[in-house]
Formats: structure tokens, sequence, C-alpha cells
């Protein structure tokens, strides 16, 4: 069967099957190629990625400002380059400084056109930043954008913080459970 062939219905029984905590209702229709957008690899990109890989190694030994200082050099470099601002984030949030970090994670998403491995991570890191702050609205509908960007644990974010589903797929989970195990029978339709 090839794709052009698989309906709708296909796909939210393959979805179903593949994605068995996921809430009915919300498919998530994400393109899988959509993780890779290609960046014109300058010399400029070329050096504002060596500084990010510096910039991720500083944070990591717990070097947070010194990191700030190298994330601050690649965007200096290439302005345009969206992870650059989406790594400065991170740092910004661990720093305590969220405004600043939902600020770079605005313009990586902007810078990114909202597609791609970048815009993944940043919807994503926007969404916990305002899931933190009480924000469940918007944290669900950025999650949603990373999930469709790729994001199992986004996914699994949305999941969660959805009580109606969680209540139907665990009384779902029960129900087959006891198919299973022989103490139930399927409803007559």
């Amino acid at each position: 069967m090839e794709n052009k062939d698989i309906t709708s219905n296909d796909k939210a029984v393959l979805t179903r099957i593949f994605n068995p905590n996921l809430p009915y209702g919300d498919i998530f229709e994400g393109n899988e190629n959509a993780m890779e957008v290609e960046e014109v690899e300058t010399e400029a990109v070329k050096q504002a990625k060596s500084l990010e890989t510096e910039g991720v190694k500083q944070a990591e030994a717990g070097h947070i400002e010194e990191a700030l200082n190298s994330f601050n050099k690649a965007i200096s470099v290439a302005p345009k380059h969206a992870s650059s601002y989406n790594n400065r984030a991170q740092a910004l949030r661990l720093q305590g400084d969220v405004a600043g970090a939902l600020q770079d994670l605005n313009t990586a998403i902007e810078l990114s056109g909202g597609h791609g491995k970048v815009a993944c991570q940043a919807y994503t890191q926007r969404g916990l930043i305002k899931r933190l702050e009480e924000d469940d609205e918007g944290a669900i509908e950025d999650l949603k954008k990373a999930a469709c960007l790729g994001s199992q644990f986004a996914r699994d974010l949305v999941v969660s913080m959805n009580p109606y589903a969680a209540m139907c797929n665990q009384m779902l989970s029960e129900v087959i459970g006891k198919l299973r195990s022989g103490e139930g029978e399927l409803p007559v339709v």
C-alpha cells in the first residue's frame, strides 16, 4: 500500500496503535521530515556553531556566565542563526532570567520559520516555561507544535497535562486488561 492510499482513519488507527497513551482527538499531524531544515553553512555559521559547542560545554560544567559569553559571541558572528538563540535561552533560564529566555526562544522560532529541530526545541522549552508560569493553555499550544515537529517528550507532556484524556486512557486500559484476562466482553454495537 502506498502512502497516498492511507486515509485519515488509517492514520488515526496507526496513531492509536503506536501511541496508546495519546488522548483521543489529540492526533498530531506532524511531518516526520519537518525536523530537518537546511541552513546555508557560511563561515559565520560555522564559527557560531563552534562557539555554541563551547558554550554548551561550559554550561554543562556549571559555568553559566562563560556559556552566555560564548552564545553572545555566536549571535554577534551570525545574528540570523536560530540555534544560538535557543542555546542562549537555556543558559538564561538556568541563570534565572526567564524573560530573557522567552525573548530568545521567540527569536529562535521566528528565525527558524517555526520549522525544524531548533523550532522543535524552542517550542518545547517555551512550553515548559509557560507551564512553570501556570499558563497551561499556552504551554499546551507550544508543546503541540513541538510534538508536530517530532518531539515525543512534548507529546507525552501534552497527554499528561490533559486530565480528562488521562482518565479516559486509564479506563480504556482497564477495559482492555479485563478483556485480555477474560473478565469482560466487548460491547455489542
